[in-house]
């Protein structure tokens, strides 16, 4: 029998006035007859960082008891508390590895004129595991993120690098009554120890970001004044690619396609909705910015999973919310306004009043993780080649304390994580010694990260 070795690019792309839209990884991007470990489709991880502001109610001693996990059960068949804020990821416990007991000393301040200046500290050593240089000029100083290491490792050869998001508005400028540039606390990605990335606030602009490229503004801008999609301008390379693909591939790309779409859409709808409104819910917010939160997550997760199902690129920041934010999350089950909750005085019913809010945080992860899991790559899905972390470097937010801070990895990062699997660390690890873990994952052998001193075994 005779075998076709006809393929096409894994790097085809579809162009159209104002819009280049990459294709998802198909069949006939593989030639015929070779294993996909033996081709350049073969899978790269791609890695997430999300943050969640003011630490978790699993840092307090009720908290460690009630709201994690089994901590006299170690190993693997996590077993969950009845009242775990993981619960949401019940669902993905074959995915699922939790670390707990990880301290997060870089946080911590090191001299009496740092003491009160955590929440600047916290969001800056989430990913870097770096002490941030107290400053309130230009003389910034932190650490390189992982999710920076990782792509200036092994994100070169897609479109973007990386993309930062997050769902509240930063300004990556001022100062605090501490003396800590505002920059330390309004991004968690550092390509360099003097170099913070600006996060991307608009899911506007993040979408134009990924498929908007190509041609002038002015196209773009044209293009959405006529309010014609990404796809119609590139409708006749759709058309012409198709008909040379087989019937997988197809239904494969019309899928990818129309998620795109139905994206493009949802984003058009909150900019016609919010350009009439009398009021909005943030009125500082750009127009592209959906009023409830919780839909603006979910575009923001959406396009991640859209870019990771392309490689536009392989690694994204995600920043829940913004330190201090006294958003109030209703959908939770508690009005109690974000900091204030953090705030819980070590009373059980406050600890529980913040642990609604970061079980409904971890709900959202669920929901990514659901959207991976559904999306195929390769030989698998993308929650098979990916990892995420989620966490934040403060503790118990009641005392701005740095210690048993949230460390949660989902994925499976190409096979390198297990899953199902509960480690409890030695009291004083560095959380450090996590984030030099997920990169050994992801296929970078450093030597440290920050404060590191060791892997931990997952």
């Amino acid at each position: 029998m005779f075998i076709s070795k006809k393929h096409i690019s894994r790097r085809t792309v579809l162009r159209g006035l104002g819009a280049t839209v990459a294709l998802p990884l198909l069949e006939s991007m593989v030639p015929a007859a070779t294993a996909m470990s033996q081709t350049a489709a073969s899978p790269r991880s791609r890695f997430t960082g999300i943050e969640v502001a003011h630490g978790s109610a699993i840092s307090t001693e009720y908290g460690i008891q009630n709201l994690l996990v089994n901590l006299a059960k170690e190993g693997p068949d996590v077993e969950f508390t009845p009242n775990s804020i993981l619960k949401p990821l019940v669902p993905f416990r074959d995915y699922t590895t939790v670390i707990s007991m990880l301290d997060s000393h870089q946080a911590d301040p090191f001299n009496p004129a740092e003491v009160g200046a955590d929440h600047f500290r916290t969001a800056a050593v989430f990913l870097t595991g770096a002490h941030p240089k107290q400053t309130q000029g230009s003389d910034v100083y932190n650490g390189t993120s992982i999710d920076q290491v990782y792509a200036q490792k092994f994100g070169q050869d897609t479109p973007l690098p990386s993309i930062q998001l997050c769902t509240e508005n930063v300004s990556m400028s001022g100062v605090s009554m501490f003396n800590y540039s505002s920059v330390y606390m309004d991004t968690i990605s550092w390509s360099s120890p003097t170099t913070p990335l600006t996060m991307t606030y608009n899911p506007r602009v993040a979408f134009e970001e990924l498929f908007g490229t190509g041609g002038s503004e002015e196209d773009r801008a044209a293009r959405r004044k006529a309010n014609r999609s990404i796809l119609d301008v590139i409708s006749h390379d759709v058309a012409m690619i198709s008909k040379d693909l087989n019937a997988n591939d197809r239904s494969r790309l019309h899928d990818y396609l129309d998620n795109v779409r139905e994206i493009e859409r949802r984003i058009q709808k909150v900019e016609e909705y919010n350009s009439r409104a009398g009021t909005r819910a943030v009125p500082t917010a750009p127009v592209g910015v959906p009023d409830v939160w919780e839909d603006h997550v979910k575009l923001m997760i959406d396009l991640q999973v859209l870019a990771f199902a392309a490689e536009i690129t392989r690694v994204s920041t995600l920043k829940l919310s913004k330190e201090a934010s006294n958003r109030v999350f209703p959908e939770s089950g508690t009005t109690t306004p974000f900091h204030s909750a953090s705030h819980h005085g070590e009373t059980v019913v406050g600890i529980e009043e913040l642990a609604k809010i970061n079980r409904y945080h971890v709900s959202l992860v669920s929901y990514f993780a659901d959207k991976l899991k559904n999306t195929p790559d390769g030989d698998g899905n993308l929650l098979d080649h990916s990892l995420i972390l989620f966490g934040a470097a403060m503790g118990n937010s009641n005392t701005h304390g740095h210690k048993r801070v949230p460390f949660v990895l989902v994925g499976h990062a190409c096979g390198t994580v297990k899953g199902n699997m509960h480690v409890r660390c030695k009291d004083e690890t560095p959380q450090a010694n996590g984030l030099l873990t997920v990169l050994h994952k992801l296929g970078v052998q450093d030597d440290h990260v920050g404060d590191s001193t060791e892997t931990i075994s997952i």
